[in-house]
């Protein structure tokens, strides 16, 4: 009798459970396509919605038969990235252009095209790129910028003895430039911009090599009213990207954070190769993370006293470091605002606070770092995760 009776409560549970786990599967699968639904389609009435949001008498919306026509079939290359390649064009108006044309329509991708679009594609700076234009056709997504013919800062940084190749005078110039950008994302506009991938590689040359802050496919926009933003991974590039962002210990990231990438971009300009030495060393083991973030000569350098110098260019140098070390104080809260270090860099050297030396009590995951993904480690391609 007993027997009977588990065998019967026995296959009622069996039943439950095939009946309760048909459900959850069911349920399961349909979160699944609905969610690979609103990731893959890039087309129809997203994309429709997306252009009537953001097309504007200053941003035109293209097919992709008019990025061929534009760029000749693709046939000038610029260069190319993890996003995928750039290409010079024409308008036809006859303005020259840059074409940045994505790999696919994949769901990052996507979220950096988008983003793009929806930070500089409302905002002129002369200091920041001037988007005039994209494309969304079916798969096909492309961004049109103003063409930049100098290249990027790291083109002439990378240069033998740049500072002798343009003038200390006119690096410093460049980068009250890119400062004034900088400012500019983070208190000109109606939302705080924080770009969260300054380095010279994202900083572009006009003719007159006047700077242009590009690439904000990392880029966040909040109020106000709040103080820092919330971030799920980590993106940047090593030796650029604050501490804060890959180390949830040192607090959220905020403006600050464009502020201390801004302070490295900054010693990478005075400090040349010598600096790029010291942190692709890092990556073969040839130092420790510590000296790889923050090359040590850099501060003695600044230390060094001079009895009787009056040479303009080292008081300019000497200037730009000690603006620098500022930048890239551990705590978020040593570090000046932009609009200081506009102030700072625009004004005389003896009028700036001698800085403290950064304490960095960490080193990197070397896990994440590879030889030739040392300065590739950005928007274009590869995430962090935190620590």
């Amino acid at each position: 009798m007993y027997t009977g009776v588990a065998c019967g409560i026995f296959s009622i549970v069996v039943i439950v459970a095939l009946l309760v786990y048909k459900n959850i599967a069911s349920l399961i699968s349909t979160a699944y396509l609905k969610k690979k639904k609103n990731q893959t389609t890039l087309d129809g009435p997203n994309a429709e919605e997306f252009i009537r949001t953001y097309r504007s008498n200053l941003l035109s919306n293209y097919s992709y038969n008019d990025i061929k026509k534009m760029t000749n079939g693709f046939k000038d290359k610029l260069g190319e990235g993890g996003y995928g390649n750039v290409y010079k064009g024409k308008l036809f108006d006859g303005r020259i252009i840059a074409v940045k044309l994505f790999k696919s329509a994949d769901i990052i991708i996507g979220d950096n095209f988008i983003t793009e679009v929806a930070t500089i594609g409302r905002i002129h700076h002369f200091n920041v790129i001037n988007l005039l234009g994209f494309c969304w056709d079916g798969s096909k997504q492309a961004l049109i910028y103003e063409y930049m013919p100098n290249g990027s800062l790291t083109d002439l940084l990378s240069k033998e003895e740049a500072e002798n190749s343009v003038g200390i005078a006119k690096l410093l110039e460049i980068a009250i430039g890119v400062a004034q950008g900088i400012e500019y994302l983070h208190s000109g506009c109606e939302s705080r911009i924080l770009h969260l991938d300054i380095k010279p590689q994202n900083v572009l040359l006009d003719q007159s090599l006047n700077p242009k802050i590009s690439d904000f496919g990392l880029a966040k926009v909040y109020s106000r009213d709040h103080s820092y933003v919330t971030m799920t991974s980590a993106r940047g590039t090593i030796g650029f990207i604050a501490p804060e962002i890959f180390m949830r210990n040192l607090g959220n990231p905020s403006h600050k954070s464009d502020v201390y990438s801004y302070g490295m971009l900054l010693l990478e300009m005075v400090g040349g190769k010598q600096q790029f030495k010291q942190i692709t060393s890092f990556s073969t083991g040839g130092s420790s993370g510590t000296e790889a973030y923050f090359p040590e000569w850099i501060y003695e350098k600044v230390m060094e006293k001079m009895d009787n110098v009056e040479d303009e260019s080292y008081e300019i140098g000497r200037k730009m470091r000690m603006v620098g070390l500022w930048c890239i104080q551990m705590k978020q809260r040593d570090r000046p605002s932009m609009k200081r270090v506009v102030e700072m860099l625009s004004g005389r050297m003896e009028d700036i606070e001698m800085p403290p030396k950064p304490l960095f009590m960490f080193s990197l995951p070397r896990q994440h770092v590879f030889e030739d993904q040392i300065n590739t480690l950005g928007s274009d391609s590869n995430v962090l995760p935190f620590t």
